[in-house]
């Protein structure tokens, strides 16, 4: 079996769209062109391990919607599209796009700690990503911390620059500099 780090997951097939074959797929990456730029993807059917290669021939976004409507080699009707319904679209993990300054892959932050820059206390932890105009850190706060909080759990953290301004990846930790009020500490 292939090493399942190998490989990174960039949308799901919620629906066929139309009736020529097209698919709608729900993105999981901050990368467009996974869904626009023609070229070879995996599909990765449910209850299965290994992905199969598919030829992706042409795709676009759906404005609004958080969607992308794709079309792939072989797949010429509604009922072929509708057996794709909830497949996984994969790609290699070494076919990462170049990242710019400041941009970061969600797989890169989970489980990244998160510290008040200023005290150098321990937040949390980030247990997920949540897509928004900007990305927010869902930190799934740590007992002591959590115990300032009260009930809470976990909090979003916007994931700009302003907030954010330490991630250092090589020792997995994150600092924030939240306006007060944001983690909603009662001291």
């Amino acid at each position: 079996m292939t090493n399942p780090d190998e490989w990174l997951e960039i949308g799901k097939i919620v629906a066929p769209q139309g009736l020529s074959g097209e698919l709608r797929v729900y993105p999981e990456s901050d990368f467009p062109e996974r869904f626009e730029v023609p070229g070879k993807r995996w599909l990765l059917r449910p209850g299965q391990t290994e992905p199969q290669p598919i030829e992706l021939l042409a795709g676009r976004y759906l404005d609004g919607k958080n969607l992308y409507v794709i079309k792939l080699a072989g797949v010429e009707n509604r009922n072929q599209a509708e057996e794709l319904r909830g497949c996984k679209l994969m790609v290699s993990e070494s076919d990462r796009p170049q990242l710019g300054e400041d941009e970061y892959h969600i797989l890169d932050l989970l489980g990244l700690e998160v510290f008040m820059q200023a005290s150098g206390e321990l937040v949390g932890v980030v247990v997920d990503v949540v897509p928004a105009g900007n990305d927010l850190l869902e930190v799934e706060l740590h007992q002591a911390f959590a115990s300032k909080t009260g009930k809470q759990k976990t909090v979003l953290i916007p994931f700009v620059k302003a907030i954010a301004p330490v991630v250092d990846l090589q020792t997995r930790r994150i600092e924030i500099t939240p306006p007060s009020g944001l983690l909603e500490i009662n001291n």
